[in-house]
């Protein structure tokens, strides 16, 4: 479970259907007693395929609908003020062990909504109606009052490396988080060595973070990461486009995933320690697809990584995350894309953007814009997801002739690869995932599978 100071190493994610019930219950009430929000929440679940659920903030209740026993009960735990800044008047409360919203007691009579576009000013100008942000423009936290009727209250705010809910009275550090952004998306990807660029990107985060928070680090960088993956991605820009007609971008963002040669993989997780992830669960399956990864987790953003990497089954055992791995003589899945296209961290980009959605209305609304799903490779009840059809790169035939010298792939492979050339070889993915009950982990077997099936030498390209 995670906690305030950090992340355990015991990860048993639990279901809860309770809590899950509760919080749909208190929406329910909420949007029957405010129009606006009751439709923008059909807008949005009908224009991008998205829940209004998964787009909350936070939600704060009057303590007359809820005590801290009950909220207790349904697995949540009090926040100090130390951790959390919020008002005197108000008691914050997380769910450490499940993707829900914080819930904030009130003493007051009045219940609040907070939605989480990823850029409030953006949000807004969808309206058309004047509304007042608080708070400055890069700062840690934006609030909005979008619709206030009665007792019900619609609002938005806009997170960038802060977990608290009062307006910071002073922004020092504006001019240097723009930076950060600046150089993080404007920072070189292309290296000719693959661990000189590591260390070139150690070596930059490192010196943000003498002038800015970790945490506020960690939101430029990957703010950057999505601008970069959504660039080479079609699904991840029709998708895109969807959502910032409302004005929401990627704030419904579950998880980055990156792949990474193995040579380069404690490092790559040294430059995400440094942004400030702390390590979660492991994965393996090497006896089915030769595979392992790490998962991370900000404790201050909200936001989680899934670091791929080639892995043998006797390295399951040990810490493969912080260890240097030796050479294996044949690619996996994983090795081979990253000799393909390139580290996740330099110039390839994400693998995919995994985003929270209407897992079934997604597939049927992408497929009316000529965007196929593949089939799925999770479908519980609690967790659903699948990635889009490949988004294809092309790989220059001087890099494929020296894959084949270095035997990473057959001749037969690298002849096929040839053919596929003008149509490129499988690249990236939009992840379509729906969480439900709260889960917050992952299936490992099913996230064998589709290592498995999207791998380059397997991959059927469509029409080819």
């Amino acid at each position: 479970m995670i906690e305030n100071r950090g992340i355990e190493k015991k990860f048993d994610w639990k279901l809860y259907p309770q809590t899950e019930d509760f919080l749909f219950q208190q929406i329910g009430i909420f949007l029957e007693n405010n129009q606006f929000a009751s439709s923008l929440s059909s807008r949005i679940e009908q224009e991008t395929s998205t829940r209004f659920f998964d787009w909350i903030d936070h939600i704060v209740l009057p303590h007359t609908v809820i005590s801290k026993k009950t909220l207790e009960g349904f697995g949540y735990r009090e926040a100090g003020y130390n951790n959390t800044k919020s008002s005197e008047d108000i008691k914050v409360f997380f769910h450490q062990g499940a993707i829900f919203f914080p819930v904030l007691i009130t003493e007051k009579i009045c219940t609040e909504i907070a939605l989480k576009p990823e850029r409030l000013d953006h949000f807004i100008q969808t309206f058309g109606k004047g509304i007042t942000i608080h708070g400055t423009l890069y700062g840690p936290y934006r609030k909005a009052i979008i619709s206030p009727q009665n007792d019900y209250i619609l609002s938005a705010v806009e997170r960038r490396g802060y977990r608290g809910f009062l307006i910071p009275e002073k922004n020092d550090d504006v001019q240097e988080y723009r930076q950060a952004l600046e150089l993080f998306l404007c920072r070189r990807r292309f290296f000719k060595d693959s661990a000189a660029g590591l260390d070139a990107m150690q070596k930059l985060v490192e010196n943000i973070c003498t002038c800015l928070p970790v945490e506020r680090t960690a939101d430029a960088f990957l703010r950057a990461e999505r601008m970069y993956w959504e660039r080479k991605n079609w699904a991840g820009q029709i998708q895109k486009a969807r959502q910032d007609r409302l004005g929401l971008g990627w704030g419904n963002h579950d998880h980055h995933t990156y792949r990474t040669s193995r040579k380069n993989f404690s490092r790559l997780i040294q430059v995400f320690e440094t942004l400030g992830f702390v390590c979660r669960e492991q994965f393996f399956a090497g006896e089915e697809a030769g595979w392992g990864a790490q998962v991370m987790e900000h404790p201050h953003n909200n936001a989680v990584l899934f670091a791929d990497v080639d892995l043998l089954k006797e390295e399951k055992g040990r810490d493969f995350s912080h260890t240097e791995l030796s050479p294996l003589p044949h690619h996996g899945t994983v090795g081979l894309w990253v000799e393909l296209h390139g580290e996740s961290i330099l110039q390839s980009g994400l693998h995919h953007l995994a985003v929270r959605f209407d897992f079934e209305k997604l597939r049927t609304d992408l497929k009316k814009l000529n965007i196929t799903m593949m089939n799925p490779f999770s479908y519980f009840e609690f967790l659903k997801q699948a990635f889009s059809e490949a988004e294809l790169w092309n790989v220059g035939q001087e890099r494929l002739h020296e894959l084949f010298e270095k035997n990473s792939i057959t001749k037969a492979q690298y002849e096929a690869f040839l053919k596929n050339g003008m149509k490129g070889i499988i690249g990236s993915h939009l992840e379509n995932i729906q969480r439900n009950q709260g889960f917050k982990g992952f299936n490992q077997r099913s996230v064998s599978a589709i290592i498995k099936a999207t791998d380059p030498r397997k991959y059927k390209v469509r029409g080819a």
